[in-house]
């Protein structure tokens, strides 16, 4: 199967439009090259085609006949995807299209994320506004820039931008699920400084890969208590340092910060004499570490190898400052909502652990949909890297999204599909972050809701989608947009 074969899924136009996100790279803070695609597509319709000064986009069409009392809705979604891969594989997001392909009942990519997060949601929109046999009310289709790494398009969005009464989020990834509310989020940035220091005479060089983890997206899968490649690590390293003399050079795990990480790399010296010691137990970690999480991880691989010597070492104080402060970390799932026992309410993703030489950065996500919550934990993690003498800092704070069961277009949305497939629909609160929470800041008065397929492992080369649930998104999308009630 090739990239080409989605072209021919159905509804067509939607598998058309996404196999032409997948020829555009799109990868977070590479808005350019996908803005500048998404306004020449608007203005090839001969629609209204602002791109404000963030890189937003917005596309407006006015309603069909006989559609022009009906409230106006907006169709939101993000134009950037997350660049993960494999570590085996040469693909460079910057310039490269993603190499999807069919595989029984899903669409996937080979060794990479899809994007269909959030390229399904877009290519719908967008040919919301190619059709010309569809009945809906005026349409704005608002793309955001830098979703994944900030949701900065949000943030910079002008309270004026926008004239719909009524955003349908399509960023969620389940299909017969409805959203009204989501966790908010904080970032961690946290530093060490240090000055290399020499290798001891007799050392050699080791380099230990942890590979093969399933990763994910740190919101979505949090909950599936999948192995966290920066905390094995330093379980390792901990029992290293202290049984075998062995010291570390340098350090190279995780990769963005809202995605659970799948790899780790450190290269640590070893008194020559200790390497079989430091080899045997890298394999009993292995052993160790493929029973902890038989149920959840099928392809953990703990390797070590010998290298040439690094050119010097983290100073002991150091190293043994950041090995006690991330064994330490709080780290997945923190709480449950009480009132909803499977539905996250806390967590955090000890996302990026990595050094050059004279920095050790730490980066990870704090989440929750309580405020107070995500302050406590944030607090934690600040004591936790203050002891361990890093500077840390909270940045970019965004806020959750506050439930509204009283929403017109949730008791809209839940009747078109009661009466369509038969079934009610389930109500929801993500622990992902999505933009309705900031969109709501500056737009409090907008009626907002989001929905979705159904994709599978986000934000890792996993990623897939079901290609039924496309199919009926797309079915329930238009029989939203035929019902939406007048102004």
């Amino acid at each position: 199967m090739t990239a080409n074969d989605i072209r021919q899924l159905e509804p067509k136009a939607i598998w058309q439009n996404f196999y032409s996100l997948t020829q555009v790279p799109r990868p977070s803070h590479k808005k350019e090259e996908i803005g500048a695609f998404l306004e020449n597509f608007g203005k090839s319709l001969g629609l209204e085609t602002l791109r404000d000064e963030i890189g937003n986009v917005l596309v407006r069409k006015p309603a069909t006949p006989g559609m022009e009392d009906r409230k106006g809705v907006i169709l939101q979604a993000h134009m950037d995807m997350v660049p993960q891969k494999n570590s085996n594989v040469a693909h460079n997001f910057q310039t490269d299209p993603i190499d999807a392909y069919i595989d029984g009942e899903w669409v996937t990519a080979h060794d990479t994320t899809l994007g269909a997060d959030n390229g399904i949601g877009l290519a719908a929109a967008m040919s919301i506004l190619q059709s010309n046999d569809i009945h809906h009310p005026a349409i704005e289709m608002l793309v955001t820039a830098d979703e994944e790494t900030g949701m900065f398009g949000a943030f910079g969005l002008q309270p004026n931008f926008l004239q719909g009464d009524i955003l349908i989020n399509m960023d969620s990834e389940d299909e017969g699920e409805l959203y009204v509310g989501c966790a908010g989020g904080i970032d961690a940035d946290i530093t060490f400084r240090y000055k290399e220091v020499e290798i001891e005479e007799g050392d050699v060089a080791l380099k230990i890969s942890l590979t093969g983890l399933k990763g994910g997206h740190s919101g979505v899968d949090i909950h599936l208590q999948r192995a966290n490649a920066n905390k094995l690590m330093f379980r390792f390293l901990k029992e290293a340092v202290a049984e075998f003399e062995v010291r570390l050079a340098s350090i190279d795990g995780g990769s963005l910060r809202n995605a659970i990480p799948r790899e780790a790399f450190a290269i640590i010296t070893v008194p020559e004499e200790g390497v079989d010691d430091v080899i045997e137990f890298v394999h009993e970690c292995e052993e160790l570490f493929i029973e902890e999480y038989k149920s959840v991880e099928e392809n953990i691989s703990f390797e070590v190898e010998q290298i040439g010597l690094p050119t010097g070492l983290i100073p002991e104080e150091v190293q043994d400052d950041l090995i006690n402060g991330v064994i330490a970390c709080p780290n997945g799932v923190e709480r449950f909502i009480p009132e909803l026992p499977t539905v996250v309410e806390t967590s955090n993703n000890l996302a990026i652990i990595k050094s050059d030489g004279s920095t050790i950065i730490i980066r990870s996500l704090i989440r929750s949909s309580v405020e107070s919550r995500k302050e406590e934990l944030a607090s934690m993690v600040q004591s936790v890297f203050s002891l361990a003498g890093a500077k840390v800092d909270m940045v970019g704070g965004y806020p959750g999204w506050k439930p509204n069961l009283d929403s017109p277009i949730l008791k809209e949305m839940t009747k078109v599909y009661e009466n369509k497939y038969n079934i009610t629909p389930k109500v929801m609160i993500i622990h992902a972050g999505l933009e309705c929470g900031i969109l709501g800041t500056h737009y409090p008065k907008m009626d907002m809701i989001s929905f979705g397929p159904t994709i599978r492992f986000p934000h890792s080369p996993d990623e897939k989608v079901n290609i039924a649930t496309v199919s009926k998104f797309w079915d329930f999308l238009l029989a939203t947009l035929e019902n939406i009630p007048v102004k």
